[in-house]
């Protein structure tokens, strides 16, 4: 039986991309909440009570010696708060530029992997009675989807914190494993886990027909996932370069319902907005910076988690990859939504994400001399340009120690020769886009966000949506969730509970519930995009 603790073929992967490399494989999130911060102690106080929620948090790795198996996460006996839980505070004025550039810095510092991969910065003294958390987690700890419901552990959805359900019994760490019973657990697996295949073999015997039909199926969908990345590589563009270990970091505000209503009146989903305004946005910048977009269609690789239902708020990665055709060379704002729309609806029939996930499950059965040297070849191929993730979030006010949370913005680590990612999260009404670059290559990353929000607008007007009427009608909905004046001086109050009790019981409520589409804008006929991927419909 597979050791629960052993990192999977995936999680593995991401800490080999980082070996030799430039490459900082965490994720990230920075929050900014209303009201006075609370203090460093307070704050350890506060995630402390709730680790025990999330074991994996107090958990390093520990290797297997002649990397003959994957690492397994371990106990750490010398774990402290204060070293993963930390204090600064921003010069004046406060900004969103110091916060944008302290996150640029904070992000450019890989984790310590002889201690739990994790930190979180308390941020102080920003403007306007607001501070921050900026919290970096290790990729091969958690994927972005499954994150949410580990951050979501620490936040309540009413202003005074939840009481500890009863007495938690006192942390005790377990002894670190030896050098021989890592090698001789490891050695073990190799040999009984295959006996899973063995097994499955007799089921091919005992149901011959639905096992071929099932065999047939994932092999069709493998060809589709590979093909799309061998076949038809990303063409050559200014965000594939060499990267250096240093970043830069800026984010954008949008409004969830503008870009609902622009999904409801082009007919598509959320996601294929997404992809049009990255891609308008893109293709402006490329030719501001005097490059030939004529007929080019970039690759984004577009995560989409497989995680099942039952598993949500488990650790580990459950993700599968997908290509996303991004026509920068079109300006027109209708026709790049309905390429990227046309392409999408035929990539959902492909089988592509299904096979990804396929052959991740692949990597389960190699040991780390494979998966080391795949990582390394992985570099020097060029499959997708840049990684666009988008994340759903919960739907409703979250708060901290009674603040509450006003804005959410993620952050999705650069790969080698990948100068450039971009996550978006939505959050109570509010879709978060964080811009994660390199710092050399990307010096007018500031210029990528602003050509961002100059092609919302654009979808908008050609959506006939007005923008403004969106964004006032989300100013008024912020200021009627504010932080109650007491929580803003630091002493919450609790008002009449009106939600349930704790974030994990709000899940079913943040799946909102979709309208149905309204007739699309006529149009001239658009022929679909090169390239192929299927972000999940939302």
């Amino acid at each position: 039986m597979a050791n629960p603790d052993r990192l999977s073929g995936l999680d593995t992967a991401f800490l080999h991309l980082e070996a030799n490399s430039t490459a900082h494989m965490h994720v990230a999130s920075v929050m900014i909440f209303e009201g006075q911060a609370p203090s460093q102690q307070e704050l350890v106080d506060h995630i402390v009570s709730r680790l025990y929620l999330v074991p994996r948090y107090r958990q390093r790795l520990a290797y297997v010696p002649l990397d003959q198996g994957r690492p397994v996460w371990t106990d750490d006996p010398h774990f402290n708060p204060h070293y993963h839980i930390r204090h600064t505070a921003l010069p004046r004025p406060g900004d969103e530029a110091a916060l944008k550039q302290l996150a640029g810095r904070l992000f450019s510092q890989r984790l310590d992997r002889s201690k739990p991969l994790w930190e979180i910065w308390l941020v102080d003294r920003m403007a306007g009675q607001r501070f921050a958390l900026i919290a970096k987690t290790h990729h091969a700890l958690v994927d972005g989807i499954s994150g949410v419901d580990i951050t979501t552990v620490l936040f309540d959805t009413e202003p005074e914190p939840l009481a500890s359900p009863g007495r938690v019994e006192p942390w005790s760490p377990r002894p670190l494993p030896g050098s021989a019973k890592l090698l001789g657990e490891a050695l073990l697996e190799r040999t009984t886990v295959p006996g899973e295949i063995a097994r499955g073999a007799r089921r091919i015997v005992r149901r011959p027909r639905r096992a071929l039909d099932q065999l047939r199926r994932n092999l069709e969908s493998i060809g589709a996932s590979t093909l799309a990345g061998i076949n038809a590589p990303a063409p050559s563009s200014p965000l594939n370069v060499d990267i250096s270990p240093h970043r830069r970091y800026t984010f954008v505000d949008a409004d969830l319902a503008l870009f609902k209503s622009i999904k409801d009146a082009l007919g598509g989903t959320l996601n294929d907005v997404v992809l049009a305004s990255v891609s308008l946005a893109l293709g402006r910048w490329l030719r501001r910076g005097g490059h030939d977009t004529t007929g080019l269609t970039l690759k984004a690789m577009v995560p989409v988690s497989v995680r099942a239902d039952s598993e949500r708020g488990a650790l580990g990665n459950h993700v599968a990859a997908m290509w996303a055709p991004l026509p920068v060379g079109v300006e027109d704002p209708v026709d790049c939504f309905e390429q990227i729309r046309l392409a999408m609806e035929n990539l959902k029939r492909s089988g592509q994400a299904v096979g990804a996930q396929a052959l991740t499950n692949l990597a389960g059965f190699a040991p780390g001399t494979i998966l080391s040297q795949a990582a390394r070849l992985q570099a020097r191929q060029r499959y997708f340009n840049l990684v666009v993730t988008n994340v759903p979030g919960p739907q409703f006010p979250l708060y901290l120690l009674g603040r509450r949370l006003r804005s959410l913005y993620p952050v999705v680590p650069l790969a080698r020769r990948q100068a450039l990612g971009i996550a978006v999260m939505s959050y109570n009404g509010h879709l978060g886009f964080g811009l994660l670059g390199d710092y050399d290559a990307l010096p007018d990353l500031d210029d990528i966000a602003r050509d961002l929000e100059h092609a919302i607008r654009q979808l908008a007007r050609a959506a006939h949506v007005s923008a403004k009427t969106h964004g006032e009608k989300a100013a008024r909905n912020g200021k009627a969730g504010r932080t109650s004046k007491t929580a803003r001086t630091g002493a919450a109050k609790a008002p009449r509970a009106t939600r349930p009790k704790t974030a994990a019981a709000n899940g079913a409520k943040a799946a909102a519930s979709k309208a149905p589409a309204k007739p699309r804008p006529r149009t001239k006929a658009a022929k679909p995009a090169s390239g192929k991927a299927a972000p999940t419909k939302r």
